[in-house]
């Protein structure tokens, strides 16, 4: 979800605004955009609920789009289904969602964040303070009976609030850790972001996220966007980042390259086990 400033123009002195959907009937009002995916048909507001006042994010997916890929149809499914099984403060809350004959809608917790692919930069003990807040979302979700992988971490999908507090966005590609994969959506994912295992079409386990995980940090301490991460990937899918970050200590570059090593058994086995190492670790070299 990728925070779009409105633009307001005139024209003829008349004041233009945006044709945003007029959701009063059942009690919502939307205040702006936040973001827009014109591939996959969908868009994501913030509105207010005109009784209490409490800001919520509406996710809207085309029913167009949607009976054109059948995949869109899962991923709505399976994000509300998630969510509604999920109660963790630093993940958007299910409120809600209901349907018109063009559009569905899911109504989500407002969280008063920015995604990590808007902020500055950071300073290197604020990324360590970032990574350990993910990895407890992490673990939080690696400990349900049926364990959950989100396969779409990145830095537009983690906001982060003024005190450094991450949340974690965007269930549509999640999927239980048993869950049976369908062949026509066997690769998910951001480009760069996916682990080796996606691709090769093996078993996912709690340690594939830590991937993602591992690549979106590289991306905060190399200052490289998230569309350029690929470049540093070699032909043996390893990351060469080291010459980037020369003012990080090795202890820290060693976790870092265990959380992106291309063979799964060779990462942390899961989140605690990563977030443990890390707790003990000292990023900076001042």
């Amino acid at each position: 979800m990728t925070e779009l400033n409105t633009c307001y123009g005139y024209e003829d002195k008349v004041l233009l605004t945006p044709d945003y959907p007029d959701f009063s009937d059942i009690g919502y009002q939307v205040i702006r955009e936040l973001g827009r995916n014109l591939e996959g048909g969908r868009t994501t507001y913030l509105a207010n609920h005109i009784k209490s006042q409490q800001q919520v994010v509406i996710k809207e997916f085309s029913f167009t789009k949607m009976v054109a890929d059948w995949s869109d149809i899962r991923s709505c499914d399976r994000e509300m289904q998630i969510l509604q099984k999920l109660e963790h403060h630093r993940i958007p809350r299910y409120i809600s969602s209901f349907e018109t004959s063009e559009f569905f809608f899911l109504v989500l917790e407002y969280k008063t964040a920015l995604p990590l692919s808007l902020q500055p930069h950071f300073q290197l003990e604020e990324i360590k303070q970032i990574a350990l807040s993910i990895l407890e979302i992490l673990v939080y979700l690696q400990q349900q009976i049926s364990p959950i992988i989100h396969r779409d971490i990145k830095p537009d999908n983690i906001l982060v609030d003024e005190k450094l507090n991450a949340y974690l966005i965007d269930f549509g590609l999640a999927r239980f850790k048993d869950e049976k994969v369908d062949l026509s959506t066997f690769v998910a994912g951001t480009p760069g972001f996916i682990p080796p295992e996606e691709y090769l079409g093996t078993l996912l386990t709690e340690a594939s996220d830590l991937y993602s995980l591992g690549v979106t940090l590289i991306c905060l301490l190399t200052h490289i966007r998230p569309l350029d991460i690929s470049s540093l990937i070699d032909h043996n899918y390893r990351f060469n980042f080291q010459h980037l970050v020369p003012h990080i200590r090795p202890q820290f570059r060693s976790w870092l390259m265990k959380m992106v090593e291309p063979r799964k058994n060779r990462r942390y086995a899961n989140a605690s086990i990563a977030m443990i190492s890390l707790e003990s670790i000292r990023v900076n070299l001042g």
